[in-house]
């Protein structure tokens, strides 16, 4: 290995005695939920805490599952490599929440169901259940692979600890607490682990203005010397990595289904009693989400002041910028027993809340989308009785399966793009079914699955089709390390130049922010197409849909006109009645 500027420092045993402490009271929390209140007699109290959660703390706890160890590690990451332009991505979240507030969740609270996918059997039929929640749960466990991998990252930067073995510790701590302590056990360690969230941000920050001299204007300066402020990019060219377009609108649609229709947050939503308060978590989650991100933000930029002349990737100190976080904080840190162990804590904590969160959600899937249809198929009656514990059976086979599936993460490259391109593939159709069942009274079964499989071939093509182009990173330097032989790296800015040359075909050149955004839209219309078709050339009398299956504009109208015509039928009715007493029989 090439010896840099800074000498890695391994982690005392304060460092590990804080992480024990932490991960420690993130299990205690599941077994106090296991042995307190019903005792998870009830599938109801194990999957929505029997309704029983306040909205301050789902707010918090909305926040903490969408918001991983990807946002701590990546975010600051893609700030130091790429400039802050991702802030954007920020707004677009915000701009997704009354769309949920009012479109969606309304639909939801109506019917109370346990797994968000039936209400595509109410709308459209068993298959667009099973398509979407087979779809659904395949992107959510490689997304936990991520989630495990990231603070797997932090541990070998800090401590030469293998990634394989991080992963398998944190996935088995996760399944532990996430099993016996249900959905209340979950929500509660968010609250303990979100803040330890906020706390690692902040001694990245803290450290960084105690060790750049000059503090937060000399962090500033260096990141405008080094075009790392970017928040004006509003170039309409869709092969540019991060534009305002991109990030704000391809957000808006991964939001809006985060949030609006998958299991994982729907499911906490529904833990609260009424509609009302879903709301006000839904709202009060956005400014704690911004806050972390833009903390998270802020700290890519006070690495990049720390190592502006010797950076430890070019130098061979670390393997990937996904590492800067953890390793910037053991450079920093030496003489302060227990911090570094707070902030790789802080990270674990990040990653066991998303992982727990999707567990806990994916186990309810598996219990009402495949365990209990097959008893129906067989001819056999579901034992209620033991739901819950077939449900925590399902949550140990999920939690093992996720871990699997982490040791692949490796090849997914940078946290950040490597989530949001697998959300994008997926989401863009998800959304579009949903919406599909909820705004359009022509849609059917057969039109809203071809759009999604169409949809899903066609973004998974243009997201995995090969070659393609490689990120460009902004410059970077080594003139500042000792007994580095490697020259200063000048590698051009990124916003010089769209993603990759013409040589490369054009639809492997966009950027991955789109890839939701074009899954809705073609998924919307090739379902309306193909529904309208089936419609005109069908003979049969179109299906009477119950109007609570609609968001509530569309229910609301289509009441109104189920009235009139009810109305117009009586009158003709009676029309003919009066008729017919007027008419005289000859003798």
């Amino acid at each position: 290995m090439v010896t840099g500027k800074y000498t890695k420092e391994i982690l005392g045993w304060a460092d590990y005695a804080v992480i024990g402490i932490i991960l420690a009271i993130s299990s205690s929390i599941g077994v106090y939920y296991r042995f307190t209140g019903g005792r998870q007699k009830t599938v109801q109290e194990y999957f929505s805490a029997d309704r029983t959660i306040n909205a301050g703390v789902l707010a918090f706890a909305l926040m903490v599952s969408y918001m991983s160890a990807i946002t701590l590690l990546g975010t600051s990451a893609e700030n130091y490599a790429y400039g802050s332009q991702i802030v954007a991505m920020y707004f677009g979240q915000g701009l997704a929440t009354p769309f949920v507030n009012y479109l969606y969740l309304p639909v939801f609270f109506k019917f109370q169901k346990m797994s968000t996918f039936e209400y595509l059997e109410m709308r459209f039929g068993f298959t667009a259940r099973l398509l979407t929640s087979i779809m659904s749960a395949l992107h959510t466990l490689l997304y936990t692979g991520i989630v495990l991998y990231a603070p797997a990252l932090a541990l070998e930067a800090t401590t030469g600890l293998s990634t394989d073995l991080s992963i398998l510790l944190i996935g088995i701590i996760c399944t532990f607490y996430s099993t016996i302590g249900g959905i209340k056990a979950v929500l509660m360690t968010d609250v303990f682990q979100g803040i330890l969230m906020f706390g690692a941000a902040i001694i990245v920050i803290i450290l960084g203005i105690i060790n750049i001299e000059g503090g937060v204007g000399r962090i500033w300066q260096l990141a405008v010397d080094g075009g790392r402020i970017e928040f004006d990019n509003f170039s309409l060219d869709p092969t540019m990595r991060h534009t305002w377009w991109s990030l704000t609108i391809g957000t808006l649609i991964i939001s809006l289904t985060a949030n609006g229709v998958t299991q994982v947050q729907v499911q906490r939503f529904l833990t609260v009693k009424t509609l009302r308060s879903a709301q006000i978590a839904a709202i009060g989650s956005w400014p704690f989400a911004l806050c972390l991100g833009l903390l998270a933000s802020f700290a890519g930029l006070v690495m990049y002041a720390f190592f502006v002349d010797c950076d430890p990737v070019a130098s061979g100190e670390i393997s990937a910028n996904d590492m800067l976080m953890p390793y910037f904080v053991v450079m920093t840190t030496a003489n302060i027993p227990g911090l570094a162990g707070l902030f790789i804590a802080g990270i674990f904590s990040a990653s066991l809340s998303t992982v727990s969160a999707i567990i806990n959600a994916l186990t309810a899937v598996a219990l009402e989308d495949y365990v209990k249809p097959v008893y129906d198929k067989l001819g056999f009656q579901f034992p209620e009785k033991r739901a819950t514990l077939f449900g925590k059976f399902l949550a140990v086979a999920v939690g093992v399966i996720c871990i699997l599936l982490s040791y692949l993460s490796k090849r997914f490259g940078s946290l950040v793009q490597a989530s949001y391109s697998i959300a994008g593939i997926v989401y863009g159709p998800l959304l579009a079914i949903f919406t599909l069942g909820m705004f359009f009274e022509s849609a059917e079964e057969k039109g809203a699955v071809t759009g999604t499989l169409f949809s899903l071939a066609l973004v998974s093509w243009i997201a995995f089709g090969y070659p393609r182009p490689s990120k460009i990173p902004l410059s970077v330097s080594t003139v500042g390390c000792n007994n580095v032989t490697l020259p200063t790296q000048i590698v051009t800015s990124i916003r010089q130049m769209p993603l990759g040359d013409s040589s490369y075909f054009y639809l492997y050149r966009i950027s991955y922010m789109w890839y939701a955004p074009m899954g809705f839209i073609v998924s919307m219309i090739i379902g309306l197409a193909v529904s309208n078709l089936i419609g005109l050339l069908s003979k049969n009398t179109p299906r009477e849909i119950d109007p609570d299956l609609f968001t509530p504009l569309i229910a609301k109208r289509v009441r109104r006109r189920r009235v009139n015509v009810s109305k117009t039928s009586n009158i003709q009715i009676s029309t003919i009645h009066e008729h017919k007493r007027d008419i005289r029989i000859p003798s």
